[in-house]
């Protein structure tokens, strides 16, 4: 018997209408759902019948049946995984870095998840990124396109003197980079790929502009949830992987970082994180299953940053009911740490199941926490 995903189900279904949707199809290891957003942004902004779909949140097989012209997927890698069919008629790799090896097994196994979306006429990747790099120049799509932080050459989507420019489909300026929400490189990195997509669709470069000037990311990415004594509180939960912790901490500079972080790191390990990025650190509170890895990075990597480890008690892992304890406790640590013009940043670099529901649930208990600090 066939095992099939649920976007490969989808797949066959569009495929035996008429006439079929497009899909556009967005992985990586960070900014799939940022990167969608701006993408279905970009489409209505073009008139287009499109919606937002897949790992997003909006099953696939959903967006087909209602009969949507355009789709903007966030595939994972465990879809794509299941989606051997599949071919996007453009399909983008924003990054790859180690994540879910606990599930796939290998950093290459994971890898070749994710180049399964490069398999349609136009493959679409970071270039930055030396994995996806190499996805790129191994992918057998017709056309491949690059996007970058610098300056693009043919074939590619970058920028210039604070522009994103627009060099693979002659569409020229397209927004300026001070106008993309989140702001800081993984932002202006997903709008380039986001505008690489809708190029290759045949957006037109003022429909681009308007969808990101319309769009605004979700919660627990990063958003501002207090200030307190002149530190802001920033909830970035949705990072759940070293990465994505990484971006985050970068995005906070010259603003010295107290880091909340910890929970279920996947088999993915911290030591490259905390050698780059120890400089910008204030100090780190940490929390979750996982705490010993990443207290052990910080020993060996950043030895002369303070490190409170917040164990738990009766807060432990899930059972059935949950408790905020742990985090208000790991909050009012970070704030003794914490100097005005400080971040209190968390952006865990793991999975949250240990101690949440969810990011999401993780996020929200961090903000009631820094909402607590005034009481």
């Amino acid at each position: 018997m066939p095992l099939v995903g649920e976007p490969e189900l989808a797949w066959w279904i569009g495929q035996a209408t008429s006439p079929p949707p497009v899909w556009l199809a967005i992985t990586g290891t960070n900014g799939k759902t940022t990167t969608t957003g701006m993408l279905a942004a970009m489409l209505r902004a073009a008139g287009r019948d499109a919606v937002a779909c897949g790992n997003i949140g909006y099953p696939v097989v959903d967006a087909v049946r209602a009969g949507h012209e355009v789709l903007a997927v966030e595939l994972s890698s465990f879809q794509l995984h299941w989606s051997r069919s599949v071919r996007p008629a453009a399909g983008c790799v924003l990054n790859v870095a180690d994540d879910h090896l606990d599930w796939h097994g290998t950093a290459d196994a994971y890898a070749a998840a994710k180049a399964r979306v490069l398999l349609g006429d136009v493959a679409v990747a970071g270039v930055d990124d030396p994995a996806a790099a190499a996805l790129l120049a191994a992918a057998p799509a017709p056309r491949r396109v690059g996007v970058t932080l610098a300056e693009p050459g043919p074939d590619q989507l970058g920028v210039v003197d604070g522009v994103l420019v627009d060099r693979a489909f002659g569409g020229g300026d397209l927004a300026a980079a001070a106008a993309v929400h989140p702001a800081g490189p993984p932002g202006v990195t997903d709008a380039l790929a986001a505008a690489a997509l809708a190029r290759a669709h045949g957006i037109a470069p003022d429909a681009v502009r308007r969808g990101l000037a319309d769009f605004r990311p979700g919660p627990h990415r990063g958003g501002e949830v207090g200030a307190v004594a002149g530190v802001r509180y920033l909830d970035d939960s949705k990072a759940t992987n070293p990465h994505a912790a990484a971006a985050s901490i970068v995005a906070q500079a010259p603003a010295p970082v107290v880091w909340i972080a910890g929970g279920l790191l996947k088999g993915a390990s911290v030591d490259d994180l905390v050698a780059r990025h120890a400089p910008a650190l204030r100090a780190v509170v940490v929390i979750g299953a996982d705490r010993t890895e990443i207290v052990g990075a910080l020993a060996r990597h950043a030895p002369d940053v303070p490190v409170a480890e917040v164990v738990p008690g009766h807060d432990g892992p899930v059972t059935g009911v949950m408790s905020d304890d742990v985090m208000e406790r790991a909050v009012r640590r970070a704030a003794a740490f914490a100097r005005p013009g400080d971040v209190v940043l968390l952006a865990p670099a793991a999975a949250s199941m240990d101690q949440f529901a969810d990011y999401a649930d993780r996020g929200r208990a961090f903000a009631a926490a820094v909402a607590g600090l005034d009481a």
